[in-house]
Parts: structure tokens; C-alpha cells; sequence
């Protein structure tokens, strides 16, 4: 193979502008997770380039003018060496459809598909299946099993209200918690949140966040909610792992979410929900969706995002009204903590002014 690798990062910003162009030019936008690009390139001409986001390839593309050559699996080869280097051993990769037999041949398996236009796939033919089968472990029998996915990013009495009158229509419900850590409060802190808060209501089982459902992987366009990107959300990746394999693992029935009258992507991702569960012929049962009205307080939905502006102004008395005891004791103790702080550096600037 003729042709020179480079490494790119997001700070090389001359090199990621021609990525940008490049990209554009294959019909791909950059994606702004990308930490680090591999360019490939003759004789000065950018051909090809991938990048690497965590442990998720994306932003695959090969000029048309040397497709063929043997250079695609080369790039491939070099994108899984350098995400093994950055000590990622659990790797996806997003990509077009037509890439799919390239990434087969360095160890990936398709999970799903847009078809036409983008797959995912893992470097494990059995991952998916082993997790689905530890899922099974927890099976518990009945004729209507619901499931509720959630971030909390922090628990509400919103989000304890939809667990209550989710669980009333259930004989049994599974709780999942988003387990990405690209949200104001850790994922560890979350969880305990949710556990403590849904602790007395019965037949319920919180489950460990997963990579197959809501994650940088499956859905992406959820945590980049900034950038206006809902049409452009892959949400039917999501959908059709969480039916095709998690949700008959559980034997679930029926997925209930919250009315969103606030966030775009979420409004969507619930309609698009009601498709591809519901009504998209699939070889899989059909999964319900039951959208229960938000909890409201003042004539307000109560919602994570007002909790959070509310911290970020110290207005404890009102969150006080809209979260569970234990989400109200951990947000006061970090706005103790952030008065400390406050404290010690005011401290600290006027012992300097006085020794000047």
C-alpha cells in the first residue's frame, strides 16, 4: 500500500478544517466527539481518514478515486490499533452501510442497521447475546413487564412519580439507569440517587446502565443535544437493539416514559419510539408505549433541567419542593461544599491584597 498515516487532533485546527472539508466532500459531517483523527495520504492528497471517540469509531470516509485498493482496510486496521493503544478493548464503530464487509474483515459484527445508510457494529459476535443473556437472570414472569430508561441527571419527584405509576400497571418493572458520565451529576451518584428514591416501591428491579442502551454508542445525538441535531438522531438503532434483543430477554411488554414538553431530542426520540416498538414490523414481539403526564408543581413538568438551574442559582427552598429527601440532602451538601470553596478563595484573595 502506497501512502502516509497521520494522527490529527482536535487542536490542529488547519488539519481538521480539511477533515471537515474531506468529509463533506463523502456526504459526512465531523462529529465534535471525535478525539483523534487517522488520515491516510499520497503524494500531499488526503484519501482517506476515521476517527476515534472513546471506544466508538465514526467519521469513516475513503475518496472514491482509490476505493478498491486495499487502503480502507488499511485505515481500518490502524483506527482498531490506535483505540487498543488508547486502551479501548470494547470498541463500535459507526459507518456507512457499504463499509460494513470492510470492518467485517478486522473482527466487527453488525449489531443494526439504518439500512442504506449507517450500521453499527462491535468487535464481538457475542457480546450482545451474552449480555442479553445475563439480563435473562433477572426475569421475573407476568403478563404485563414494564421498562422505564432514565438518565436522572438528577432524580426528581418527576422521575419517582413515573416509577410509581409505572410500577401500579405492572406486574413487575425494570428500571435502567444511562450509564454515560457526560451528565452534571456521575453516574454512581445518580444510581445510588434513583436506588435510595425508588426503594419502597414494590416489584421493581434497578438495573447497571449499559452500552447498548442510550449510550455514545447506540444513540449519540442524545448527549449533543446542543447542536440541534434531532432529525438527525440514528434513534432507530437504539430502538431496534432494545427490542430485538434486551426487552425479550426480560420478557418486557410494555416501556413507559414521561410526556416531554421541554427538550426537542427527547420529544422525538418518544415518537420515534412509538414506531419502531409498536408498529415497525420486526422479528421480535411488539413493546407498548405508554406515556404517562409529567408531575407538575406551580403549573410547572417537573424536570431534571429546572432542578439544575435551580442549583446553579441556590434556590434550595424550591428544589426542595421538586426532588425525593435523599436528592435534596446530596444537592445540599454540594452547595455547602461550593460555599466553602467560595469562602476559602475569597479568603485567599484578601489575605493577598492585604500583603500588598
Amino acid at each position: 500500500m502506497d501512502g502516509v498515516f497521520s494522527q490529527i487532533t482536535r487542536n490542529n485546527h488547519a488539519g481538521i478544517a480539511e477533515i471537515t472539508g474531506f468529509l463533506r466532500a463523502n456526504d459526512l459531517n465531523i462529529d465534535t466527539t471525535v478525539e483523534v483523527f487517522i488520515t491516510l495520504r499520497r503524494d500531499e492528497q488526503l484519501l482517506a481518514c476515521g476517527g476515534i471517540a472513546g471506544n466508538i469509531i465514526k467519521c469513516v470516509a475513503i475518496s472514491e478515486s482509490v476505493r478498491g485498493e486495499g487502503l480502507a482496510l488499511a485505515l481500518a486496521t490502524e483506527l482498531v490499533n490506535l483505540a487498543y493503544e488508547r486502551h479501548h478493548s470494547h470498541l463500535f464503530i459507526y459507518t456507512k452501510t457499504q463499509n460494513q464487509t470492510l470492518f467485517q474483515r478486522c473482527g466487527f459484527y453488525p449489531i443494526a442497521s439504518v439500512p442504506g445508510i449507517v450500521v453499527l457494529m462491535e468487535n464481538s459476535g457475542c457480546r450482545l447475546s451474552r449480555y442479553a443473556n445475563e439480563l435473562h437472570q433477572l426475569y421475573q414472569p407476568g403478563k404485563r413487564i414494564g421498562c422505564i430508561v432514565m438518565n436522572a441527571n438528577p432524580f426528581t419527584r418527576g422521575h419517582q412519580y413515573l416509577v410509581r405509576q409505572a410500577a401500579k400497571q405492572c406486574d413487575w418493572l425494570h428500571v435502567f439507569l444511562v450509564k454515560e458520565n457526560n451528565s452534571r451529576f456521575s453516574y454512581e451518584d445518580r444510581y445510588q440517587l434513583v436506588r435510595e428514591g425508588i426503594a419502597e416501591i414494590e416489584h421493581v428491579t434497578l438495573h447497571a446502565g449499559s452500552e447498548y442502551m442510550i449510550s455514545r454508542a447506540t444513540f449519540p445525538c442524545y448527549f449533543i443535544k446542543d447542536q440541534g441535531v434531532a432529525d438527525d438522531c440514528y434513534t432507530e438503532i437504539d430502538l431496534k437493539i432494545f427490542r430485538q434483543y434486551l426487552a425479550p430477554a426480560l420478557g418486557i411488554t410494555h416501556r413507559f416514559v414521561g410526556t416531554e414538553p421541554f427538550c426537542e431530542v427527547t420529544a422525538k426520540y418518544n415518537q420515534d419510539m412509538r414506531y419502531w416498538l409498536e408498529t415497525e414490523t420486526l422479528t421480535s414481539p411488539p413493546v407498548a408505549l405508554v406515556e404517562i403526564p409529567r408531575l407538575v408543581w406551580e403549573k410547572t413538568a417537573i424536570s431534571a433541567s429546572w432542578v439544575r438551574k435551580l442549583l446553579a442559582q441556590s434556590d434550595i427552598s424550591t428544589i426542595r419542593q421538586l426532588v425525593p429527601p435523599a436528592t435534596c440532602h446530596y444537592l445540599e451538601q454540594l452547595l455547602a461544599a461550593r460555599a466553602g470553596k467560595s469562602a476559602e478563595r475569597a479568603m485567599a484573595t484578601a489575605n493577598q491584597t492585604g500583603e500588598q
